[in-house]
């Protein structure tokens, strides 16, 4: 089968914890035929979906260069591929909307992982909000002054991040008393000008973060990420020690309380963060954490997710 992966450009990836990278060795272990682009190389011919792509041979190996080998590119009509794969990063700007508006042309053409419909649809920190039960207390605003009185309201400690962020970037934990309280708050709303996320702090997070992977609804496995000591923030981009971790009956009743929904949206390879028994974010564009269960368990996290691809796929 052809198998076409999105993803940023081979050469940036972080090959000891890359998610998608560990799909690509499992889909090569089992003789798929593997090619790769990015978002840019996504285009329209009339009203057929086409990529330059370059086919990729992948291999075990600590660095990019010595991971991948690329044939020249080739414009290939996505409906050639068996499935296709939106591993892209966030941010989820305007090149990552209009691509998934390109994606929508190959409905029903092939097998599209996640759905650009539930991409567009779902914002990673917004969409936990359709499950209050289940989230710690949260407000969206622009305004400084409504994120005080939340702080207040909260018991003095708050987190605040950008709708649009990703990898634990423009999150601070926010007490009261702190005299950076005021420049931070404007520095997270931009001066009035930026929705902002506050919720509640939870202490459990010195714990650790756990990142929960899910397959069509269903658990694939969990790894705990613990933040530094002097770090409020738990992602492993940031500095975070990943952990093994089992599920807790509080994991799997969220994990059945969402599944609906993501399966609704299209969403099938998906990761869950949960602390203290609180889910806090969705992640939907590019989950990671499956090398990392991997070392930690002794699994092969990549193996049922190509098990469901090549059961699902359309033939190409």
């Amino acid at each position: 089968m052809r198998i076409l992966f999105i993803l940023d450009p081979l050469e940036s990836l972080h090959l000891d914890g890359d998610t998608t990278y560990g799909l690509m060795l499992e889909a090569a272990r089992r003789g798929h035929e593997l090619w790769t682009c990015q978002i840019g190389d996504l285009g329209l011919e009339h009203d057929d979906p086409v990529a330059w792509a370059r086919q990729t041979a992948v291999t075990l190996a600590d660095t990019p260069a010595g991971a991948f080998r690329t044939d020249a590119p080739a414009a290939i009509p996505l409906e050639s591929f068996g499935c296709v794969l939106m591993r892209k990063d966030p941010p989820v700007d305007i090149d990552y909307l209009q691509a998934t508006w390109l994606l929508e042309r190959a409905r029903g053409k092939t097998l599209l992982i996640n759905d650009p419909r539930g991409l567009r649809e779902l914002n990673e920190h917004l969409a936990v909000l359709a499950f209050p039960e289940l989230t710690p207390p949260t407000v969206v605003t622009r305004s400084a002054r409504r994120l005080r009185e939340f702080l207040d309201e909260q018991g003095g400690a708050i987190v605040v991040k950008p709708v649009d962020g990703y990898a634990g970037l423009g999150v601070f934990l926010v007490r009261a008393g702190d005299p950076n309280t005021s420049s931070i708050l404007e520095t997270a709303t931009r001066q009035g000008r930026a929705w902002t996320v506050a919720q509640r702090f939870l202490p459990a997070v010195s714990e650790g973060d756990k990142r929960i992977l899910l397959l069509d609804g269903e658990p694939l496995g969990a790894v705990l990420r613990v933040p530094g000591a002097a770090e409020a923030r738990s992602n492993l981009h940031v500095g975070g020690t990943p952990r093994s971790s089992e599920l807790t009956d509080e994991d799997r009743a969220i994990i059945r309380a969402v599944a609906p929904a993501l399966r609704q949206h299209g969403l099938v390879f998906v990761g869950l963060d949960v602390i203290g028994g609180r889910l806090t974010e969705l992640n939907i564009t590019s989950p990671t954490g499956l090398r990392h269960i991997d070392r930690l368990t002794g699994q092969n996290t990549a193996a049922p997710v190509l098990d469901w691809i090549e059961t699902h796929a359309r033939p190409a």
